[in-house]
């Protein structure tokens, strides 16, 4: 990893209607629009999904990066989020969000230290201790033969 501070940059630009172009440089081009709930047209990626996309995807680097450090096996972790929009004091904001993993191991792992590893990631996520919203972790581990 590289020192500390990192930067990151993105821009967007829309007109008055349709979608909203987003870049960064060095990537492929988004667009995104607003979701379905906002009158949007719900087949585009939205802020609201982005959002929720990079909790789970900062969890499986996360995973990735701790499980590397503890030398533990596995061969697979899979990662759903769902965040809850409301209304508090007239604001709009996301005030909870699960994050369920699923991780596969091969048999004779020991699933504590998986369970360890686990829940590491998900004190370690950058994204998520970015947010004031209430986080919650489910988890199940499954070994195979």
């Amino acid at each position: 990893m590289q020192p500390l501070p990192h930067f990151y940059a993105a821009d967007a630009a829309g007109a008055a209607t349709g979608a909203v172009a987003l870049d960064a440089a060095g990537l492929p081009q988004l667009t995104s629009a607003a979701p379905r709930e906002f009158g949007g047209p719900g087949d585009a990626w939205s802020p609201e999904a982005l959002l929720v996309a990079s909790l789970a995807s900062c969890f499986i680097l996360t995973f990735r990066a701790v499980a590397r450090a503890s030398k533990l096996e596995w061969s697979r972790i899979e990662c759903s989020v769902q965040g809850t929009l409301d209304r508090v004091d007239g604001v709009t904001q996301f005030t909870h969000f699960v994050t369920k993993a699923k991780l596969t191991t091969p048999d004779g792992v020991n699933v504590d230290a998986c369970a360890r590893a686990i829940e590491k990631a998900e004190r370690g996520c950058l994204i998520a201790n970015s947010l004031r919203a209430k986080g919650e972790l489910q988890f199940e581990i499954v070994q195979t033969e």
